[in-house]
């Protein structure tokens, strides 16, 4: 079945991704969205680096300006486009319900006749955060809330010690960041032809957020 992976730039996306392709799905696209300001929805990086993603993985990317009142629409209007290339089915990185967005895979995917692909779902967060460590993925992390988390976080790699740290604060900060207590950004791992470096960055505090503001970056070979 080809399909197109709904795309973050992020762990969980990346990670799914991977799993559909070992259990025999074809991702012909990754669909990603942004807002006015040239800034990726979910994660607040800029838009450009979705697209050096799509360059590093060799995996086209398709890219749309939505707010958060057109996106349920924009979503539709491509996944019909790319129906009529011949997609079937939609791959998406939810591990969980969130709230006010319960079962909103299901009923759009349903909506636009097209079979939604979960492999992350309902397993349980330190499992899917070693899984993707131990698969060899290389992430940091670029966006935390500034009430639960501090800045020496952002540009942190999601590595072992890091599940260990977070771990540790677990009571008030989902271990995925599944609510949005951080999101992060996947430079290498084994479903990449090229890797991302990384070669300048700064941090920005924004609307109660920080952000790593990644300014320099280059595509090279493995």
């Amino acid at each position: 079945m080809r399909t197109v992976a709904s795309w973050s730039g992020g762990k969980e996306s990346c990670l799914a991704c991977y799993k559909a392709i070992s259990e025999g799905f074809e991702i012909s696209y990754l669909l990603n969205f942004a807002s006015k300001d040239g800034r990726c929805m979910s994660h607040g990086i800029d838009s450009k680096l979705i697209h050096a993603q799509s360059q590093a993985l060799e995996i086209p990317i398709i890219q749309r300006e939505v707010t958060p009142d057109t996106y349920e629409r924009e979503f539709k209007i491509a996944m019909r486009e790319l129906k009529q290339k011949g997609t079937d089915g939609a791959i998406f990185g939810d591990i969980q319900d969130i709230s006010l967005h319960e079962g909103w895979v299901d009923r759009v995917c349903s909506e636009l006749d097209v079979k939604p692909i979960k492999p992350l779902w309902s397993r349980d967060p330190k499992h899917i955060l070693t899984d993707f460590i131990d698969e060899g993925f290389e992430a940091v992390v670029v966006m935390v809330k500034a009430d639960l988390l501090s800045e020496e976080w952002l540009g942190r790699k999601v590595d072992r010690s890091f599940v260990s740290d977070l771990l540790k604060l677990e009571s008030k900060v989902h271990l995925c960041g599944e609510l949005g207590e951080y999101h992060t950004f996947v430079f290498d791992g084994p479903l990449f032809k090229r890797r991302l470096e990384i070669l300048d960055s700064k941090k920005i505090a924004r609307n109660g957020y920080w952000f790593l503001d990644i300014s320099k970056y280059k595509i090279s070979g493995k």
